[in-house]
């Protein structure tokens, strides 16, 4: 199985924690040039300089905010100097939590921003170059909620379902050209969003951590939540030679949490 990514060059959003990190890892593990974006340049220096370098890789970084689109374009084009990006992996920070009803129209619209939108202008810029180089993966980071919405993550569903029908279509009209795209769906995963979103839900429920926690896990098959590291592994995948014929599809890494088939 060709898993090799060797020569390839990959930009990962949302690269300072948590999945984003996993997958810059996971990446450069097999072999690719690594480009880690999120808003902090200190942190972002660090994890570049951390990664795996055994195959010759130089990996980079880039310090961006998804608040502002166009100041994002800018600064990923500044990263092409006429090499191509052949892996994109689209991840940013989730909305706050809350019912829909309660969520002001602003907190739809950064949300819009920050997931499709920015997906979007990224991949306007970079899939001209992936069909130039023949080598294209396009992978968004998104939610179950795709297939289940999630209770007290009103914005957040909306616009997880949103960016997956976007993705979706995509991946038809990328298909002749061989570049794939792809959604990754996580469950419960041991990151700082789900530990706060974890502490909210106790706040507004009067209970405790330990309580919301105990309740979630009851709702994972597996009995445990997931490493950021497990999600990586199956994006690594995806991004390599080895998924060449995947496309189209939304892949739930949960522990068996989703029931729908």
């Amino acid at each position: 199985m060709n898993i090799d990514l060797t020569g390839k060059r990959a930009y990962v959003g949302g690269a300072s924690k948590g999945i984003g990190r996993a997958a810059a890892e996971a990446l450069a593990g097999l072999g690719a040039h690594v480009t880690v974006a999120a808003r902090r340049n200190d942190v972002l220096e660090q994890v570049a300089r951390s990664l795996d370098t055994s195959k010759g890789q130089k990996h980079g970084w880039v310090a961006v905010d998804n608040d502002d689109p166009d100041e994002l374009v800018r600064k990923v084009r500044s990263e092409l100097d006429g090499n191509p990006f052949h892996v994109l992996v689209n991840n940013t920070g989730g909305p706050p939590g809350g019912p829909i009803l309660d969520a002001r129209p602003e907190e739809f619209e950064r949300a819009f921003r920050h997931h499709l939108i920015c997906n979007h202008r990224l991949a306007h810029l970079l899939v001209p170059g992936m069909r130039d180089a023949g080598y294209g993966r396009i992978i968004n980071i998104i939610s179950t909620s795709v297939y289940e919405p999630i209770p007290g993550l009103g914005v957040s569903n909306t616009v997880r379902g949103a960016v997956a029908s976007w993705a979706k279509t995509l991946a038809d009209e990328l298909a002749p050209d061989g570049i794939t795209v792809n959604n990754i769906l996580p469950g419960f995963t041991k990151t700082e969003r789900l530990s706060n979103l974890f502490e909210s839900k106790a706040k507004k429920a009067g209970k405790s951590f330990e309580e919301i926690e105990k309740g979630a896990l009851a709702s994972v098959p597996m009995g445990r939540f997931a490493e950021p590291q497990e999600l990586a592994d199956v994006l690594a995948f995806l991004a390599s030679p080895a998924a060449s014929y995947v496309t189209g599809v939304s892949i739930a890494v949960d522990g068996g949490r989703t029931r729908s088939i």
